[in-house]
């Protein structure tokens, strides 16, 4: 073979292997992998956003269509549990299904998928996304808003007052009765959570193409120069998407559930279930529109094939082989991977970062709820729109830093050890941030469910109803307070009267103290609820300076031919270890604290009351301790990353490319 011939070799083996196609078929294959579009969606006017800037913003807007619905499912998960009568811990299993199957898939169709056409596997992975918005949201068309839920609305109480029989019933219920009463059934209470369960799985599969092949083919597409401030333009973008889907979740949680009916409660009420269903018709629109977004992009964008040529022509060590996709092959890249002492050191501290904070990332409005009595709507809102927000310009700005003062590999670790143990400081701030009311609260609450008079009341099965007595403290129902009657008083609020087991009844027989009225006691914890939302705000810029930093790291310690599979199997490690147990533990350590649960006849149901003091100081301390030995992870990450290069692009082939343009354009 000539020399001339070696020189084309290169060029012209790909097109052999595939079929020996002449030069014109390769010119062909060439041209159609750089190209826009899809079936009948393509044409020149595409061609014109094939670039790396329009590529990122793109990809940035999938991925925060993508965490809106993550972020929605949190939001509206406290909603879920009452609406469905699960407990936090089964909660916590249901939201850990995408992990599951991320975890299974993410490795192997990262490294398989990783060749071919990544732009159409990341539409295909967003389908999956719309799929597990329609059988989540589908749940209401089938079961409804729920007999408890209609039960306190205002055209449901016009019904019951026609048939006077029901409305004593209803009325007994709630009320002390002297023979034991039966016990609440339940129809299919395991198919929800079987359903929701599954719509987690299958997301999980597009969740798992979504990042490993979209940051992968940004890297692979953009000179490492632009990398950073690339990575941190599009991880500000997917940042928008919790914040935008928490504030989606507040909206519909403002709304009843069934919008077309009038409440008789407030939306402070723990009992106020919102429109949780109505967000994801919204959101399987847009995961649509995303998912065809992406499918329009090329296999490779012009640009990166101009480098590739370029750097072809000018280098010497051309690519002769194409890299063979084989089991084996898999398994001697999994070999690699565990040498590398950086890429196991900074796996291993994001696992444990993951693992405690993810308590936060999916029950803190839950959290909040149950620590500073706030409406769901509310905490929902705080934790999205206001928390996030800080977070996206975490993003931004250590995006703009890394940019403009390139920092070493050790600098960017020795960040992610600072922001560890800074976190850890935030933490130990929550435990000392309580709300004394709210703790006395459920305090009392306990009384009331082992008051020995109301035992003789047959209360087990009643459903969680509050009332408020005259001295400030809150029975759990009528009937743990031993009322006998029910009244509305001249201000038609409705009274409970004949409350002989109320402290009040027990110091003196005046009828007139033995009352309560409909809800919970008012709590006031609105000032400690600012001080915790300011220091969680700190804590979102601070954590999400470090998303680029241990990002990049990740990137540029593993060679190239591993770069998507290492990013699968980091994804499959960090499922397996933190975002599949993280919050089933938490979830279980949540359950343990509860005082009241909602009791049926097959389950445990939903919890209504925690020891939200106990709660406190169990769930943050705990989260304290696995991101407190992440920090010493990073400190290793530190030690092994002494040789690492973050930015050891020669940018002389993309000068040459832009001299070349210029001359071209002169010609012209």
């Amino acid at each position: 073979m000539g020399d001339d011939q070696k020189e084309e070799a290169p060029e012209i083996l790909p097109f052999l292997l595939k079929g020996r196609n002449t030069p014109g078929d390769a010119e062909k294959i060439e041209e159609d992998d750089t190209s826009c579009g899809f079936w009948v969606f393509k044409g020149r006017f595409l061609q014109r956003f094939a670039t790396e800037k329009m590529y990122v913003i793109l990809y940035g807007f999938a991925g925060c269509v993508m965490t809106m619905t993550f972020a929605y499912f949190n939001g509206t998960i406290t909603t879920l549990e009452k609406r469905y009568k699960i407990p936090t811990k089964i909660s916590g299993i249901i939201s850990v299904g995408n992990d599951i199957s991320t975890m299974l898939t993410a490795a192997v169709l990262g490294y398989y998928a990783g060749n071919g056409h990544r732009p159409r596997w990341m539409g295909i992975g967003l389908l999956t996304i719309v799929a597990f918005c329609l059988l989540t949201g589908s749940l209401h068309f089938i079961y409804g808003a729920g007999e408890d839920a209609l039960k306190l609305t205002r055209e449901y109480g016009g019904q019951a007052e026609a048939n006077e029989s029901f409305r004593d019933t209803q009325n007994d219920q709630k009320l002390c009765q002297t023979s034991a009463s039966g016990c609440v059934q339940d129809v299919g209470v395991w198919v929800p959570q079987i359903f929701l369960f599954g719509a987690q799985l299958i997301s999980g599969v597009g969740q798992g193409l979504f990042y490993t092949l979209g940051i992968a083919y940004m890297d692979d597409n953009g000179t490492k120069s632009k990398t950073p401030a690339m990575l941190s333009l599009s991880t500000f973008l997917r940042m928008l998407g919790p914040a935008i889907g928490y504030s989606l979740a507040a909206v519909c949680l403002r709304m009843y559930i069934e919008p077309t009916m009038e409440p008789l409660i407030s939306r402070e009420d723990p009992r106020w279930l919102g429109a949780w269903w109505l967000g994801w018709l919204i959101l399987s629109g847009l995961s649509l529109i995303a998912a065809m977004v992406l499918f329009m992009f090329p296999k490779e964008l012009p640009s990166s094939r101009q480098r590739r040529v370029k750097n072809r022509q000018t280098d010497s060590k051309t690519e002769t082989n194409i890299k063979e996709l084989s089991f084996a092959d898999m398994l001697r890249s999994i070999k690699r991977l565990a040498a590398n002492k950086v890429y196991v050191y900074n796996t291993m501290a994001s696992i444990l970062y993951f693992f405690g904070y993810m308590a936060y990332w999916i029950f803190t409005p839950k959290y909040i709820e149950t620590q500073y009595r706030q409406s769901a709507a509310m905490a929902t809102m705080a934790t999205g729109t206001v928390a996030l927000g800080f977070s996206a310009v975490g993003v931004l700005l250590s995006g703009y830093v890394i940019s403009k003062y390139k920092p070493s590999a050790r600098a960017m670790a020795s960040w992610n050890a600072v922001v560890d143990f800074m976190t850890v400081a935030g933490i130990l701030c929550y435990v000392a941030i309580g709300c004394e009311g709210s703790d006395s609260l459920n305090s009392l609450a306990t009384l009331s469910a082992g008051n020995s008079c109301s035992a003789s009341c047959h209360c087990d099965y009643v459903h969680y109803a509050p009332v408020c007595a005259p001295e400030n403290i809150t029975y759990i129902s009528a009937c743990h307070a031993g009322c006998s009657d029910k009244a509305k008083d001249d201000l038609g609020r409705t009274t409970y009267t004949g409350c002989k087991c109320m402290a009040s009844s027990n110091l003196l027989s005046d009828p007139e103290t033995q009352f309560a009225l409909d809800g919970a006691c008012p709590v006031d914890c609105f000032n400690q609820f600012l001080i915790f939302l300011s220091v969680m705000c700190l804590l979102k810029l601070v954590g999400a300076s470090s998303k680029s930093t241990n990002l990049l790291i990740a990137l540029r310690c593993i060679p190239h031919e591993d770069k998507t599979f290492a990013l699968g199997l980091g994804s499959m490690a960090a499922s397996l270890l933190g975002f599949i147990p993280s919050p089933i533990f938490f979830g279980w350590l949540i359950d343990n604290y509860c005082l009241v649960w909602g009791k049926t006849c097959s389950n445990k149901g939903n919890c209504w009351l925690y020891d939200t003091k106990s709660l406190r100081y169990a769930l943050n301390l705990t989260a304290a301790a696995f991101i407190f030995v992440a920090g010493f992870l990073n400190i290793s990450v530190w030690y092994h990353a002494k040789n690492l290069k973050i930015f050891d692009e020669d940018e002389a082939v993309e000068k040459d490319l832009e001299l070349t343009k210029t001359k071209s354009q002169d010609k012209k």
